[in-house]
């Protein structure tokens, strides 16, 4: 690499700086520039229709300061800023802005396409570097002051021709501030400030841009700092900023400005604009969040947020970007889903302790910096199985023959049933037997829908309901989804669909914890035979590779036709009740499973309530069961590489044994 090309950016002379030991207490002012800076950057820019959405969008957030347009740049930002005036669209506590250049033509236009509103802001810019002085401009530091000076004065002349009844606001840009010497950007600052005379009740917005992000963040706080020791008229005028992306560092740059001395902050939402992108005003809000301090701006719908975004602008949010993309609350190491899953129990065990909801404690969960549920998402865990995972075991069988990956604890479940039937019946218990088991004991079929009485009910009622239907004593309910449908799709299709279905289990009464998606390691897809749907789960859909939006390549069914298997993990208090479902799509497939779980614990409540009691002496105990095991037969009468299972005839002792097959012998 030719490295000579390149210097180091020069440091400011500031060795006694204090932004370093500063704390951000509270959120400093924002600008949303998605419908000017943003809207530039675009190859196909926002029609009027899309603008009004991004505009609506933003109000709906609750962003009260929002750059509209470049009115003299294009009829579409002048149209567009007339029509927010005339059909009277900006809430009388948003305040709008508009930028313009420091010539009088385009100032004059500007001017005259605020005529009527009766709150915005007026933003003038030119450059003060000292290579546009010289390349672009061809102007020496004092014509280049004057630029700014004049400027200035004209905007006041033609707000006293356009804007009498305006409560107007007005904002100076020295662009290429973070490349100006910095006592030649003061100079000029204050000259623009002897024109406006800021003072109270009119203030004066002076905005400092790393127009190319060209240093490090903490090159640019020294920058900010030196400026809010060195300007005048501190108490009237708000020192803003406005970073670019350009070295990766622009949410480090805003946040050490703010440590400084920074008051305001411009940018776009998921970081859209020139080049690299604006600084995220996601990242910077949640950012705030995360430390306990109120960002002033609605995340609880992000996904919505991003839907909007993206439609708008055309460009899709990386499943990367943080907080907002697909993949961001989704845990692929086996350590980290293992620490996360016993951070959400400990949490439950917590809120249990105290009698308050999970969601009322303070938020202290490995490898999730906030609560996914916060910002209206779901965490979710991808568990890969391998060919190695239960091999000549219970899922293996599940596995090959069947097309269904069991969770690890359903699976040890599972085999204490097998395992008494094995005892029982004193046969070997085959692939299909062993299917037959699993649909009777996790799968509610034809069964009464236990959530029909619950979803007749209004939210409150539907959720004690749905409370009672699974534990006594008012118990809340959470359910964890496995979905097992064999590909993972790193798309919003997906999260889309995981969303839909926490919204509806939510409705009737029950609260997803968490999503698992468990399958083979990979490329998350695997032969199976004789994948047939369970029981109960509703028609399957056309042939199909992720046609139902759930973003899952589901399992074979019948006939090519793809279905996707959920199991439900219900627990009320400190018991687990499993179910099973599988359908067309995710949301098929989760309400069956999650519905075979109701079922199943609210038949375990009636079991114990008619059995009687038995004299605290007499019951028995019995240790936990081991996992069977299960051999290849070999005998003619079974079927070539048939998996069975067969009864221990070993004397029988406390403790259970795994069993071998014993056909061929």
């Amino acid at each position: 690499m030719n490295t000579g090309r390149y210097t180091a950016f020069p440091k400011v002379p500031l060795n006694d700086r204090t932004w370093p030991d500063a704390t951000v207490t509270a959120a400093p002012r924002w600008l949303s520039t998605d419908l000017r800076d943003g809207n530039q950057a675009l190859a196909a820019p926002m029609t009027p229709a899309r603008k009004l959405v991004m505009f609506d969008l933003l109000v709906r957030m609750g962003y009260k300061e929002i750059e509209v347009g470049f009115p003299a740049a294009s009829r579409d930002d002048h149209d567009f800023v007339r029509m927010l005036v005339e059909e009277d669209l900006i809430p009388d506590d948003v305040r709008v802005s508009v930028l313009v250049q420091a010539r009088e033509e385009l100032i004059e236009r500007t001017m005259e396409s605020l005529a009527g509103a009766r709150r915005a802001t007026v933003h003038l810019y030119h450059a003060t570097s000292p290579w546009f002085r010289r390349r672009v401009f061809g102007m020496d530091r004092d014509e280049c002051k004057d630029l700014a000076v004049r400027g200035t004065r004209l905007v006041t002349k033609y707000a006293e021709r356009f804007l009498d009844d305006c409560d107007l606001g007005f904002q100076y840009s020295p662009e290429h501030f973070a490349d100006t010497e910095p006592d030649f950007s003061l100079e000029v600052c204050e000259a623009v400030m002897d024109v406006w005379q800021p003072g109270p009740g009119r203030e004066i917005i002076l905005n400092f841009p790393t127009t190319v992000e060209r240093s490090t963040p903490n090159v640019f706080a020294d920058q900010i700092e030196w400026m809010h020791r060195n300007l005048s008229r501190r108490e009237h005028l708000c020192l803003s900023v406005h970073p670019h992306n350009d070295r990766g560092t622009g949410v480090a740059t805003a946040e050490l400005a703010v440590l400084a001395g920074a008051q305001r902050i411009e940018g776009c939402l998921f970081g859209n604009g020139e080049r690299a992108g604006n600084v995220c005003l996601v990242t910077l809000g949640l950012n705030l969040l995360t430390q306990g301090v109120d960002p002033g701006v609605d995340f609880r719908d992000l996904d919505r947020v991003r839907r909007t975004v993206e439609g708008c602008t055309g460009i899709p949010v990386h499943p990367r970007h943080p907080y907002g993309g697909d993949l961001v609350y989704t845990a692929f190491s086996g350590s980290h889903q293992d620490a996360i899953n016993k951070g959400f129990d400990a949490l439950e065990r917590e809120a249990a302790e105290v009698g308050a909801e999970p969601a009322g404690l303070p938020w202290r969960l490995p490898y999730l910096p906030l609560d996914p549920q916060d910002v209206g998402r779901t965490y979710e865990a991808i568990v890969r199985i391998n060919s190695q995972s239960g091999k000549g075991g219970l899922a293996y069988v599940m596995s090959a023959r069947h097309g269904l990956n069991l969770p690890r604890a359903l699976r040890v479940e599972f085999a204490r049933t097998v395992q008494a039937l094995a005892d029982a019946e004193g046969g070997e218990i085959g692939p299909d037997r062993l299917r037959e088991c699993f649909e009777r004991e996790y799968v509610i079929g034809a069964a009464p829908d236990p959530f029909t009485e619950v979803t007749a009910m209004a939210p409150t009622q539907a959720a004690t309901a749905a409370v009672s239907a699974t534990a006594s004593g008012g118990v809340p309910a959470t359910v964890v989804l496995h979905v097992d449908g064999g590909g993972f799709d790193a798309g919003r299709d997906r999260t889309d669909a995981v969303r839909a279905v926490r919204a509806e289990l939510a409705r009737r009464g029950l609260r997803v914890r968490a999503v698992q998606h468990t399958g083979p390691a990979g490329d998350g897809r695997t032969a199976r035979r004789e994948a047939h749907p369970l029981p109960g789960a509703g028609r399957a859909g056309e042939p199909r590779e992720d046609t139902d939006g759930s973003g899952l390549h589901g399992l074979p069914g019948p006939h090519g036709l793809r279905e996707v298997a959920v199991y439900a993990e219900l627990q009320v208090g400190g018991t687990v009740f499993w179910g099973a479902g599988t359908g067309p799509d995710l949301r098929a497939a989760a309400l069956s499973a999650a519905a075979s779980a109701v079922a199943r614990s609210r038949r375990e409540r009636m079991r114990r309530t008619a059995a009687p009691a038995a004299p605290a002496e007499t019951v028995p105990t019995t240790a936990p069961t081991t996992v069977p095991t299960a051999g290849v037969s070999t005998g003619a009468a079974a079927e070539p590489g048939a998996l069975t299972w067969t009864r221990n005839t070993r004397t029988r002792s406390t403790r259970a044994r795994s069993t071998r097959t014993t056909a061929g012998r």
